[in-house]
This record gives C-alpha cells, sequence and structure tokens, in this order.
C-alpha cells in the first residue's frame, strides 16, 4: 500500500507579530513546522523599506539555516495606507490606488522568487460603495494582469484568497476570475479552510477536492458556519479529519499554514499547540483512529 504524503505544516507570521522576526521563525522551527506564511509588514519584512534585497537574501540564509520553506502573503491590514485597512485594493475607484497595490504583489513575487517560496497569497479586496460589479470584475482583472506577468516569469504561482465580504469571496468567484482570464497557468488558489466553514455552500473537505487542480496554498483554522472569525482549533465547529484527509488524498504538495491573525498575544503557545493538534488529527485521518 501506498503511503500518503505528510501534511507540511506552517505557521503565519500575522499571528506572531509580538516577536521579532528572527525569534518567530526561531520558534517554528523548535516546534517542528515544516514552513512559514511570511506576511510582508512593517514588523517583519517591510516591503517599502530600503534594502529589501538584502533584508530578504539574509531572510532566505535564515530559512535555509533553519530548514523552512516559505509562502508569501500579502495581507496584510495598513501596509499601503495607515488610515484604510486592506486599502487600497485592486478595485480602489483610483487608478493611483489600484496601481499601488499592483506594485506590492509584483514586489511580493520578486521577494518569494528570492525566497523560493511556493507561492504568493493576495485577495481582491471589498467592492467600493457605488460600484457595480461589472466594473469592479473589470479593475481586478486588469490589475492582476502584469502581477500574473510577473509570477509566470518568476515561476512562482499567484494565490488568490476568497474572503468572505470581498468582491471575489467564494470558489465560484475564483472560477469566475480564471475563465474571465482565460485560465492563466500563473494563476492558483488560496484555499482557507475556516472560508470554506463560514461561507460555502459544500463542506470544508468537498472544497479540497473540488479545488485540487488550482490550489496552491491552504490556510487553516476553526471557524462557525455565516462567522467570519478565525479561531483557534476545537474552538469552532469544522470536523478536521476529513480536510486533513482530502489534503493527502489529493496530493497537495505546499504549505497547510494556521492563520490566527488576531491572536498574536498568545502566539507561541498557540503555535504549540496547534501543530499538537493537526498532527495527531492528521494520524488520525490516516489510520482510523479517532484523536484522543
Amino acid at each position: 500500500m501506498s503511503r500518503r504524503p505528510r501534511l507540511r505544516l506552517g505557521y503565519g507570521t500575522n499571528g506572531l507579530t509580538d516577536l521579532r522576526l528572527d525569534d518567530a521563525l526561531g520558534l517554528l522551527a523548535d516546534l517542528g513546522y515544516d514552513g512559514v506564511g511570511l506576511t510582508l509588514d512593517h514588523m517583519h519584512l517591510d516591503p517599502l523599506a530600503p534594502d529589501l534585497a538584502a533584508r530578504t537574501a539574509r531572510l532566505a540564509r535564515r530559512l535555509g539555516a533553519l530548514g523552512l520553506t516559505a509562502t508569501v502573503e500579502t495581507g496584510a491590514r495598513y501596509v499601503l495606507d495607515p488610515h484604510r485597512k486592506h486599502g487600497p485594493s485592486l478595485l480602489d475607484p483610483d487608478p493611483a490606488g489600484r496601481a499601488a497595490r499592483t506594485r506590492l504583489l509584483i514586489t511580493a513575487v520578486g521577494v518569494a522568487a528570492d525566497l523560493g517560496a511556493h507561492a504568493v497569497h493576495c485577495f481582491s479586496g471589498v467592492t467600493p460603495p457605488g460600484t457595480d460589479d461589472d466594473t469592479a470584475w473589470q479593475r481586478l482583472q486588469e490589475a492582476l494582469a502584469p502581477v500574473l506577468d510577473a509570477a509566470a516569469a518568476a515561476g512562482v504561482p499567484l494565490a488568490i484568497e476568497p474572503e468572505p465580504g470581498h468582491l471575489l469571496a467564494t470558489l465560484a468567484d475564483f472560477h469566475h476570475l480564471r475563465t474571465s482570464l482565460d485560465s492563466p497557468s500563473a494563476l492558483g488558489l488560496t484555499l482557507d479552510i475556516g472560508h470554506c466553514q463560514c461561507a460555502e455552500p459544500a463542506p470544508p473537505a468537498e472544497c479540497v477536492r473540488a479545488s485540487a487542480p488550482w490550489l496552491r496554498h491552504v490556510q487553516i483554522e476553526d471557524m462557525r458556519r455565516g462567522v467570519h472569525e478565525h479561531l483557534p482549533f476545537g474552538d469552532g465547529e469544522i470536523d478536521f479529519p476529513p480536510v486533513l484527509d482530502a489534503l493527502a488524498a489529493v496530493d497537495y504538495q505546499g504549505l497547510t499554514v494556521v492563520e490566527l491573525p488576531r491572536h498574536s498575544h498568545a502566539g507561541p503557545e498557540l503555535a504549540r499547540s496547534s501543530i499538537e493538534f493537526l498532527r495527531t488529527t492528521a494520524a488520525a485521518a490516516t489510520t482510523g483512529v479517532p484523536a484522543s
């Protein structure tokens, strides 16, 4: 009998913002994580500060020394605008604002290439007031086009995330974007397991199976139906053994990154308890023996 691949686990730096980046990476390596979801932001790797190439090279050496891999995440709340959460977005009414977000994503692609990262994560943003859907989708397609060109040239997929409340909120929306862009090879999917529980009609495990051909990045946490709140494992409603079994069954090769951005105050303890939970649950999913 062939052995299913081991789940490769990561933890998001947006849940470790009270730690210096070197300390956060050392913690994750000590706990046995395989990698990190690196959010580009001022407290860890600021994409707008000087000497980005040199700082990225140093980070690449640190990751290599610790045996960690990475995905690059771009969900920092105020990295471009100190007054607007996630602003400006790819849907901003101001073309200069959209261009600023596009430049940030192209920068993220360059960082990912220099780190040997698996993918660059992004999301669409919320449709601005007074903007009709057709206009919003057109803006998204136009703003992503140069990012996809950069991703294709760098050999690093762009993995867009369906985010509740955004223009691109569901898997159906991802497929709408994909087909509108003629299915570019550089465009993949970030699947957030909690978002599946929150907003998708199908169970999370079925979302994994349905998404397999486009799956480039996975985020994971607990969540409740209809409530977009990232929760530690055990505090929500998700049945995790079928989810982890589905990830193994589709031979997902990337990182599965714990996403708890509002829990940085307890980051070290949650990083420890999260990997213990996922390891135990993955073992139960593989053997069929319930986790104790």
